[in-house]
Parts: C-alpha cells; structure tokens; sequence
C-alpha cells in the first residue's frame, strides 16, 4: 500500500504507516493538477493539508486511490462530490486543530484590542509609540461568532471566560436552533448591528463566500473590529478596504485570504488598521501531531476493516457493515445523479431495498444516494448531512427493507416524484455487475456510471439505424444499446456510449423523425 503526504504532514502520523509496512512517499504542495494527477498513480491515500487542492481533474485516473485525508478540518479544497463519485473516502481530523484555530482567533483579537503589532514595530525602530495606541478592554465587550461548530463554540466559550457578551449566526443551523444552546442565536443583521468584534468560524461554499461585503459590511456597529481567522474568500476584501478607509470599521484581523500566499502587492498589507499572519490557526505543534496521527489511524482503520471514522461524505461504519455497503457506493452516487437528471427538483424519494437484505444496512446507502441527488444544488451536500438538507429543501425520503427481489439476490428500487408529472422509478442491481434493470417499468439494462443517451421514440423500423449512423459520422462508438418497448407504441432506448457526445450531435439526434426525446445522462 503506498500513501503520499503532501503540504508537511507532521512525522508521527506517517510513522504509523510505516509501522504497518505502507511505503511513504512526502512531497511538496502539488498546485498543477496535472501534476498531482501523476503524482496519484499508484497511491491509495492521499494526505493534504490546505495547500494542494484536490479537484476532478485529479482525480479522473486515480484508479487505486481509496481514502483521501484533511490534516484538518476545513475541507473545501478537496472536491468532495467528484471522491464520493469514484467511491473514494473523504476523511479529516477536526478536532485536531480546533484548539490552535480558536486560541489563534483570540490572540488575533487580543492583538486588535491593544494594538500589539504597532506597538512592538514602533519599539523596534526605536520609538516609544505610546500616543495613538490607546486599546480597550474585552470584559463587557459583545463578540458576534458567525459559525458555532467545534472552532466557533471554542472561540464563544473562551470569550465568555474573559467577560465577554456572546452570541452566534450559523448559516448552518435551522431557526428552530435559537433556543437551545449556551451562546444566543441572532440573525446575520441583527448580529452584525450588535456586536463590537465579529469573528468567523464557517467554511467557505458558494453560499458563504463574500459572506461579509460591502452591503453586509455597512450593517455593522460603526467602529467595530472583524476577524477572519477561518477561511480566505469569505470576506470582500476590497469592500473590507473601503470599510475601514471610510472609518465605518476600526480595525480588522486576518489570517485567511481570497489568494494564498498574499501577493506581495496586496493593499491589505499596507494598511495601518489591519492584524495580518499568514495562516497560522493550525500551526502549533501540538495541532500538527494530534492531526496527523488522528487521520493516519482512521486511514489505517479504514483499509484494515472498512470501518469509517471521521469521514465527511460517509456516516460512520463497522468493519462488518462496510463490507457488505462498499460494493455499492459508486452505483449509489451514479442512481443520485441519474434521479437529479430525471427528476431536478424532487419532492418525494422512496427506496427499496428487497431482496436478501438482512445483513445490510442501508442508511450509509440511501445518504449517499440523497447526496448525489442533490449535490448538483449545493457543495455543501454530502452524506453526513443529507437527509437534514433534504428535509429543509422539502424533500421527503422513505426507506422501505425487505420484499420480493424478482429474481435478484438484491434488488434496489428508486421511486421519485415531483408533484407534477408522473413518478420515475428505476430498479438497479449489482448482479452481473452495477446496472439498471429496469426504468419506468421497461425492461432495459445499463451501466448509469457511463457516458449514456436515453432515448424515447417511436417503436417502429428505421430509427435505431438512424440513430447509429448519425454518431458513427461523429466518431462516437456505442458501447451498449438496450432497447425495451412502453407497449403504446412508443419505447426506451439507453445507449452506452465511449465518450461524451457533442451539442452539435445532440441537435442532430434530436431532430432525426421518430425521436420524441433524448436526455444525456
């Protein structure tokens, strides 16, 4: 087995993969993608802090990766989605850095508060800068967290400790939440309004993203302070600029930025009202060891027994319940993708799972599916918390184990609705290998992991040749044609194909007489 540890995992945790015979190969941060989809030929896990992004493209011919590990928390530079869909795990160690990243926010907000770092630049050019430095006390001070996971809740519980007022905004939490808990819940606006420091504690996602800009910025307490000490980009930082040139904003601390490292041209660094470090909220060296020996253990876990600790795209599992999940993770993710095709915006999801399925548990599964189903809506959507995005887009999932698998040792079958048209129901096997066996009730089979065309036509001679020829001029080579008829005269065609098919291609098809509809999939 063979690992490759990028971006400085510290030596403890790859100590314990040498232990159990794994070769250990350390590179540098790999920033090119192709780079680091050669660098991944061959390697079964993938270590990463924040530094080498993990994107698609990487990921298209890692063909014996299996595990794919944050020496962290945040893991927004891995695409998550694009690893569920290979069936590789995506794992981090949260609670490795969840002291550093917090007490650095507080020593970021200690520094704001008594102008630290121009007192101590003036003293070393030796001035005594005494006048202009006037701070001001935390105790009674109101601190506004946005983001109260593991760093946001270490970061309100220890501001609370010096005397400080707290209360929280998490995107993330439903508005029914606002009532439970220690730190009070606030609306973004009223927060903003309230608070005299704001410190950021989320991920960054679509949706986070420029979070704080200058129509968001306008909002705070005139004469506030803002800290970022979580993750680059979710800050405007030209907006952040105006803020504090204009004087809306006293002073503000970061040590996440939109562009790392932070060009050496950047205006943030000139500006006398700005605390800048470059990244270091996890980088003590107790965080450094407790992360990489966290995450090298659950790696090791996980290709010792198949059990899953720490994973953000799978829920967790015993060694005996994965064995009978694995085999089907990657058609899980294939039939969620295929139901978001079929059905955009679901409201109804009901899985079966018949067959012989005492021995499987299919919570890990029917998460997964959910996820793929509405991942093309959102990053932030992974089998974790599936089914809670789920409900709060109003979609309902039901589960039903057990029934007859027509003649298949197991047999999967998906219904999903809209509300408005009729309902699409496929039914999918892993027998002979992952498949679709029937959709709509025709009788058709393909593999939903390849390049596909599904085709309705009319069921009369002609137009399958027509079909044929029409990609054979393309260039485009058909893997599998599976033909089954509606028995109204019409019927459904998937056609596996070696690639994806042209737009120009597509139009042709679609006006060939005969072809009343054609879906890529």
């Amino acid at each position: 087995m063979k690992v490759l540890a990028c971006d400085g995992i510290h030596d403890d945790g790859l100590a314990l993969f040498r232990d159990a015979g794994w070769d250990v190969e350390i590179s540098d941060p790999l920033k090119d993608p192709a780079a680091l989809a050669k660098a991944l030929s061959g390697v079964d896990a993938l270590l990463v802090r924040s530094a080498t992004a993990v994107g698609a493209p990487a990921l298209e011919h890692a063909g014996a990766l299996r595990v794919i590990g944050r020496a962290g928390a945040g893991v927004d530079t891995i695409d998550v989605d694009a690893a569920t869909a290979r069936g590789i795990a995506v794992m981090n160690a949260p609670d490795g850095n969840t002291l550093a990243a917090a007490e650095h926010a507080l020593s970021l907000l200690f520094a704001l508060a008594r102008h630290v770092p121009r007192a101590d630049a003036g003293m070393k050019a030796g001035q005594w800068p005494k006048a202009g430095l006037t701070g001001f006390e935390l105790e009674g001070k109101k601190l506004g967290v946005i983001g109260l996971g593991r760093i946001g809740g270490t970061v309100a519980r220890k501001a609370r400790a010096l005397g400080m007022d707290v209360a929280a905004f998490d995107p993330f939490l439903p508005p029914a939440a606002a009532g439970h808990g220690s730190v009070p819940l606030k609306t973004l606006d009223e927060l903003l309004a309230w608070a005299d420091v704001v410190s950021l504690h989320i991920p960054r996602t679509k949706d986070t993203t420029h979070l704080l800009n200058a129509d968001t910025l306008a909002r705070m307490k005139p004469g506030a302070y803002l800290i970022n000490a979580a993750r680059g980009g979710l800050i405007d930082e030209g907006a952040l600029l105006d803020a504090l040139d204009s004087g809306r904003l006293a002073g503000a601390a970061l040590d996440t930025f939109a562009t790392e490292p932070l060009p050496a041209d950047s205006p943030l660094r000139a500006h006398p009202n700005l605390v800048l470090t470059p990244h270091l909220g996890a980088s003590t060296g107790e965080a450094q060891q407790a992360v990489s020996t966290i995450l090298a253990r659950q790696v090791l876990d996980y290709f010792a027994t198949g059990a899953v600790a720490g994973c953000v795209n799978l829920p967790p599992l015993s060694a005996e319940a994965a064995r009978e999940v694995g085999p089907w993770m990657p058609l899980m993710s294939a039939l969620g993708k295929l139901c978001a095709r079929l059905v955009p915006a679901p409201e109804r999801l009901h899985v079966t799972y018949a067959g012989d399925s005492e021995a499987l548990d299919p919570r890990p599964l029917t998460r997964l599916l959910v996820a793929a189903l509405l991942g093309t809506a959102s990053g932030r959507v992974t089998p974790v918390n599936a089914l809670q995005e789920a409900s709060a887009r109003g979609l309902t999932v039901a589960e039903t184990v057990g029934g007859d698998g027509d003649g298949f040792d197991r047999l999967l079958r998906l219904r999903v609705e809209d509300g408005r048209g009729p309902a699409r129901e496929i039914e999918a096997t892993l027998h002979r290998g992952p498949r679709v066996v029937r959709l709509d009730g025709v009788e058709i089979e393909f593999d939903p992991q390849s390049h596909l065309l599904l085709m309705r036509n009319e069921d009369r001679p002609g137009i399958i040749g027509l079909v044929g020829s029409h990609l054979g001029a393309a260039g485009v080579n058909i893997v599998n044609f599976s033909l089954g008829s509606k028995g109204d005269g019409e019927a459904l065609a998937a056609i596996t194909v070696d690639r994806a098919v042209p737009d120009a291609q597509l139009v042709a098809l679609r006006s060939i007489p005969g072809v009343l509809s054609l879906e890529t999939l």
